[in-house]
């Protein structure tokens, strides 16, 4: 199971709160603009064909104009917007603009009233809200000069005129209001992922600074505290006791330099992952770890999530194809347990139920990193552990 390498990460929502809330807008709103405006327009434009508005030319239009806009609709709630969307409704809203002389009555043109201007009116709009500016006006640009032409030549350049200007400003306006709300929303997500940042940050000092105060206690109850017995008197002579202490007291000032001796975020990850390898031998894994060094805190999080993980898959799906994927540089990194077992709905899960939501997600979120689980009953289970590092 192939695992993404970690500089290809999605951006998650968490990760970008406001710029996911202008994308869920502005995908949703023009969707349902368009949906809505073009059935109303198939309704209006087959309600009047008034010579010289041929039906022969007038019925295929409005059927795949009605289609195109169920299909528009459809496509961008699913998968959001592309260029071949957008450049899709301007084209088809540009030919359709041309033949006004033939799909709209003479008397329903004049004052900008007309099913192909109400048409014409939301494809400009939906242009700015769902492009960048460099494509949208160009776009709005065309669509104007497709109306104003065909409305010219059905013979009211009257009417040419006052919806080109209408629509003229409609791109502005709308463009105005889609870059300043696109630059503040880029400002505010970028101040959430300095404080982001920051907090990771904080969490790293938190626990270096626990570590320290860790070792502290260690030495005052025991190096310091056989010294202090030893000065005061209270060990009389050699002993087998006070040998004993003082062997389990070196063993501590030994494990001590150890830990000392490595440098605050270079805790080689790999390495751990393979010690929890290790702890099960009854487990057979197919493991990728490439190397990887992270902060102590994040290292024993990262590992104990996926023991975690792990040890799930021993309890619930023995005999399960199982692998482990490391993966990681200075921006991000990844951990990867995955196994074709037989699942279960995340959604299910009980509240009460101590390892998922602690053992996994609690214990990746008290780092500053994510956890995302991914299953289904009968379809296998993947858990994605995400810590973004600091930089």
């Amino acid at each position: 199971m192939p695992v993404v390498a970690a500089t290809t990460l999605p951006p998650s929502p968490l990760d970008r709160p406001a710029g996911g809330a202008f994308t869920l807008i502005f995908t949703t709103l023009p969707a349902l603009l368009r949906l809505t405006c073009g059935l109303v327009a198939a309704v209006v434009a087959l309600t009047v064909r008034t010579p010289p508005v041929r039906v022969s030319l007038l019925v295929p239009t409005i059927v795949a104009l009605t289609a195109w806009s169920v299909w528009y609709a459809v496509r961008s709630l699913r998968y959001g917007f592309t260029g071949v969307l957008v450049a899709g409704d301007v084209a088809l809203t540009t030919a359709a603009g041309l033949a006004i002389p033939w799909l709209v009555a003479p008397e329903v043109l004049p004052g900008e009233g007309s099913w192909m201007a109400v048409l014409a009116s939301t494809t400009v709009i939906n242009a700015q809200a769902t492009a960048p500016a460099r494509w949208s006006v160009p776009a709005g640009l065309l669509v104007t000069a497709g109306y104003a032409t065909g409305a010219s030549l059905a013979g009211n350049p009257v009417e040419a005129r006052a919806h080109a200007g209408t629509l003229l400003v409609q791109i502005g306006c709308a463009a105005v209001i889609t870059a300043v709300m696109r630059g503040r929303i880029g400002r505010a997500d970028a101040t959430f992922a300095d404080y982001q940042r920051l907090s990771r940050e904080a969490v790293v000092g938190r626990a270096a600074r626990e570590a320290e105060r860790r070792q502290n206690r260690d030495l005052h109850d025991t190096v310091l505290a056989t010294l202090t017995m030893v000065g005061l008197g209270a060990v009389p002579g050699p002993s087998a006791a006070l040998r004993a202490r003082c062997a389990a007291d070196l063993r501590t000032l030994t494990a001590l330099a150890d830990a000392r001796a490595t440098p605050a975020g270079a805790v080689a990850l790999d390495e751990h992952l393979r010690t929890v390898l290790a702890r099960l031998p009854e487990l057979a894994v197919d493991a990728t770890l490439a190397p990887c060094r992270v902060p102590a805190a994040i290292a024993a999080a990262l590992a104990d999530s996926a023991a975690a993980a792990l040890a799930n898959v021993v309890r619930h799906a023995p005999g399960a194809a199982t692998t482990l994927r490391l993966a990681g540089d200075a921006e991000a990194v990844v951990v990867e347990v995955a196994d074709d077992g037989p699942g279960f709905d995340p959604a299910a899960v009980p509240a009460h139920r101590y390892g998922l939501r602690e053992s996994i997600h609690g214990r990746m979120a008290s780092v500053g990193g994510r956890a995302v689980v991914t299953s289904a009953p009968g379809a296998g289970t993947r858990i994605r552990l995400e810590w973004p590092g600091v930089h």
